[in-house]
């Protein structure tokens, strides 16, 4: 009888475990659809190269969007943000790969069937301005693979990985003409490797622009290889650049341009981007209308935002639909650091400053391509310099830039946009009065910095729009009777211009000779202050001012929050994140911590419902790494 039940028992502990084990597996089943298939392939044949694909022994997941992977569909909404074994296998199963390229198929490498996946995957083609084929004949993703789409909520998303060996399409494998070995250094742009530490910084800038509203990829794993590499899985629900479609255009090859035309189309209807598809009338003015304001838009956001992101011709390092691709040379900016050139050994990038110059000319090459898509002739590119769509993005533009600062300054959106439209005079003047400050720059001249060149700024102005507010209010708290507390925003309650000055001076840039206070300099800060209190006024109305300037004070604080995540304070913080790792930290204490970094970083009205909330002591050990990643943050807040 004993030996029976003890039999019995055995066989519902292993029945419970299988089903436990089945459960788990149905958890994650989602991931099995990401397997190398990808609509591209049917609707562009010539749009890619397509490599065998085998899993890797060695990886681990060093970092796992949790809430990306809860949007995208590939965790239920209720699954903690913990990295379970099972997820972990599956994450490295679905993931942890490497092509099998040129040189390993004329070498003969030694592959285990049972690690080749069943599908191919691709490499796609696009325009790039580091190949001297500048009609894109060589190049495209030279150390990537895509991995495939997921559809969820009916939205569909892209998957991508970086760092999964040299394709044919790198520019070093182009300039050694011959097949390259993974993992060499003979050639620049040929190693098929990246660098675990940029994939890191890359996950932490993006996720924070995500959280900003900035159109952008997001990094949903990286896998840590050893010695230095790993791999990173970027996302978005559109991973197609402009260079996709630009390289068919400079071949001449109307066909397939008119296939990613309506690729694109179909996959921005499908995911409600555009209110069109490509059975729509007049299908390619309307693509070139909507992307003629979302760039526009998009540009001015960067501009405002000081993030740097080497926009040029080739339309290479942004997404389609207005947003970041590619973070290697991707900068946020503590101060309008404007002239700071990024040194790619072949060429200097653009400024800050040109980046509205090139993106009009991304417009402009659209332009082309919907011309020629109509016409099924080619003109040149400068004929259409001054095209309605061309000039649509400049207006827009313009009125974004001015929309977005109004934003900082601390107005709502109903208030900014009451204002741009009845005192437009007005907030034009205040506007230009601002810039000419923030671009305000040291008396040095440009200097090498540790990759490329810079001349500073030399004028904290986020700092004035985050105070001013409370000094206003402060001023507004000491009036004795309600109509000096109505008239708060009179000429006579601007600060000391000497206090004003010390006050915005950069900590870090300003050297000896830009401490003085020149007549001059008097003069621009009593015009701004002016233009500040007269666009305050108008916006107020004929509300209690008090309440006004206490709900702007809260806007402005979020919109310039100190300890802002610059591309040096990047750089030490992901240094500080793989030295804790070595250390043997938990990777769900390094986690924690750099998701408590971002929620520092972005209102808190933008930490949505896929985000799970973090609460832990600052004596924890995450605590003590978030503190040292807001020290660095503090310490770098005005850098390049």
């Amino acid at each position: 009888m004993l030996k029976r039940l003890l039999r019995a028992s055995l066989n519902n502990a292993e029945s419970t475990s299988i089903l436990e084990k089945q459960s788990k597996e149905s958890t994650y089943s989602r991931f099995d659809s990401i397997d190398g298939t990808h609509p591209w392939q049917g609707a562009v044949p010539d749009g890619y190269v397509l490599y065998p694909v085998r899993k890797l022994d060695k990886g681990k997941v060093f970092y796992f969007n949790f809430s990306l992977a809860r949007e995208m569909g590939l965790l239920p909404k209720a699954h903690p943000d913990h990295l379970t074994p099972e997820l972990e296998s599956k994450i490295l199963e679905t993931f942890n790969l490497q092509i099998v390229n040129e040189y390993d198929q004329q070498n003969r490498f030694k592959l285990k069937k049972h690690n080749l996946k069943q599908h191919s995957y691709m490499a796609t083609r696009y325009l790039q301005l580091q190949h001297s084929n500048k009609a894109g004949k060589t190049s495209g993703d030279g150390r990537s693979i895509w991995n495939g789409s997921i559809e969820n909520n009916g939205q569909i998303w892209d998957i991508s990985s970086r760092g999964t060996g040299v394709t044919c399409l790198a520019p070093g494998a182009v300039e050694a003409n011959r097949p390259l070995k993974t993992g060499g250094s003979e050639f620049g742009y040929g190693c098929g490797q990246a660098d675990l530490s940029e994939l890191i910084g890359s996950a932490l800038l993006s996720e924070s622009f995500h959280l900003n509203q900035i159109g952008t990829e997001r990094t949903l794993a990286i896998i840590d290889l050893g010695k230095g590499c790993g791999i990173g899985v970027r996302a978005a629900k559109n991973l197609l650049r402009p260079a996709h479609l630009f390289l068919y255009l400079k071949q001449d090859k109307f066909e397939s341009l008119k296939r990613a035309c309506d690729y694109l189309i179909d996959r921005q209807f499908k995911n409600g981007e555009w209110q069109f598809s490509s059975r729509s009338k007049n299908k390619y003015d309307l693509m070139l209308r909507d992307i003629s304001t979302s760039y526009a838009r998009f540009v001015a956001q960067l501009e405002r935002n000081y993030i740097f992101t080497w926009l040029d011709w080739d339309g290479d390092n942004v997404l389609t639909s207005a947003g970041i691709i590619d973070y290697g040379s991707i900068r946020q900016f503590g101060l309008r650091h404007d002239q700071y050139r990024y040194d790619d050994v072949q060429r200097f990038s653009t400024t800050l400053n040109e980046q509205s110059k090139k993106g009009r000319l991304i417009i402009q090459v659209f332009t082309q391509i919907v011309d020629y898509l109509k016409t099924g002739r080619r003109k040149k590119l400068g004929s259409f310099a001054h095209h309605k769509a061309v000039l649509a993005y400049q207006r827009e533009y313009e009125h974004s830039l001015r929309l977005y600062f109004l934003q900082q300054v601390g107005l709502s959106d109903n208030e900014a946009n009451r204002l741009l439209k009845s005192k437009t005079k007005l907030v034009n003047l205040f506007y230009l009065s601002y810039l000419g400050l923030e671009a305000t720059k040291t008396k040095s001249k440009i200097r090498p910095v540790a990759d490329g060149i810079n001349r500073p700024a030399i004028f904290n102005m986020r700092l004035a729009l985050r105070d001013l507010p409370e000094v206003l209010l402060d001023q507004a708290s000491k009036k004795k009777n309600r109509s000096a507390r109505k008239n708060i925003f009179n000429l006579d309650h601007i600060l000391d211009n000497e206090r004003l000055h010390k006050a915005i001076l950069s900590k870090t840039f300003a050297k000896k000779k830009d401490r003085i206070l020149t007549p001059n300099l008097k003069s621009k800060l009593t015009r701004f202050q002016h233009l500040y209190l007269r666009t305050l006024k108008a916006a107020c109305g004929n509300r209690p001012p008090s309440s006004f300037l206490k709900s702007l004070s809260e806007r402005a604080q979020e919109h310039n929050r100190p300890a802002r995540l610059t591309g040096n304070a990047s750089e030490f913080i992901v240094e500080e994140i793989m030295e804790a790792s070595k250390k043997g930290l938990a990777q769900k204490d390094i986690y924690s911590a750099m998701e408590l970094l971002l929620a520092s970083q972005v209102p808190r009205e933008s930490l949505n419902s896929t985000r799970k909330a973090q609460i832990l002591s600052l004596d924890s050990p995450a605590g003590r790494l978030f503190q040292s990643f807001m020290e660095i943050a503090t310490q770098n807040e005005e850098d390049i």
